[in-house]
């Protein structure tokens, strides 16, 4: 089958129908996860976690990105491939962000996802009026775990919902044109996705997102310790690892996932 691109999640999006994401780190797992059919795989800086045991995404530089990043293209022939910008690479100035998103999209990525609303939108229009497609991050945005004071749920009063209702209108204004929604209300991610001409990614944001994303590790249930709330289980009920992705990718398009139970209020 043809790449996925832009264009074709884009029709996706108007058809109605859902679009699948999930990470990946290297060319064998992004194999499995590009031939059960996921639109979308991130390379994401989750990759601090779940491959080298930090407790954080801090220490993720961007040649581990850009190392990650060939690892997946090679492996992934028809995936939409997005690669995360890490902490430290992208907040200086609009064209610290333009070296760095160049050097992953020379790597293969065809978008690049870095974290933030307000402060971030010159940068957003800067990579845009460029050239390279830029997914943005609002809610809990994990490079920013300590001035949040931990992972919690974000947009969850009035006024820090008023804030990202607007902060997710000016990054698709700025030239965003996907952006991924973590551990927000399903109501504000509703109400964003109904107005939205940009893609919107779920991560415990509900099921009302034109698309959702899980750590493939957590999904699998092979990164130990607690799972988030939003994350489910999918390797318990299935033989294999590849059957637990096409488990993942039938309910996502089914709407069966996330459920009610993997959403915050």
């Amino acid at each position: 089958m043809p790449r996925q691109t832009l264009t074709t999640l884009r029709r996706l999006k108007e058809a109605g129908e859902k679009i699948c994401m999930l990470t990946a780190y290297d060319a064998s797992f992004a194999r499995v996860v590009d031939d059960a059919g996921v639109e979308c795989i991130l390379i994401g800086d989750s990759l601090g976690n779940v491959i080298q045991g930090h407790d954080s995404t801090l220490p993720v530089t961007l040649d581990h990105a850009v190392y990650h990043t060939e690892c997946v293209v090679r492996g992934a022939p028809q995936s939409f491939i997005v690669a995360d910008l890490p902490f430290g690479s992208y907040q200086v100035s609009p064209e610290q962000a333009y070296a760095s998103a160049a050097r992953l999209m020379a790597a293969g990525a065809h978008m690049v996802k870095l974290e933030g609303g307000m402060p971030m939108l010159k940068t957003v229009r800067f990579l845009s009026q460029r050239g390279i497609p830029v997914c943005g991050h609002l809610g809990l945005t994990p490079q920013s775990v300590h001035a949040l004071g931990g992972f919690r749920v974000q947009g969850q009063q009035p006024d820090a919902r008023a804030l990202m209702l607007e902060e997710a209108k000016r990054l698709e204004q700025a030239g965003a044109d996907m952006i991924v929604f973590e551990m927000i209300p399903a109501s504000l991610a509703a109400e964003i996705t109904a107005a939205a001409d940009a893609i919107t990614i779920g991560i415990g944001a509900g099921p009302d997102c034109h698309g959702q994303v899980l750590v493939l590790y957590d999904m699998l249930d092979v990164f130990p310790g607690r799972k988030a709330r939003f994350v489910r289980n999918f390797m318990a009920e299935g033989g294999s690892i590849r059957d637990a992705i096409d488990r993942y990718v039938r309910d996502v398009k089914a709407g069966k996932f996330p459920a009610p139970e993997h959403s915050f209020r």
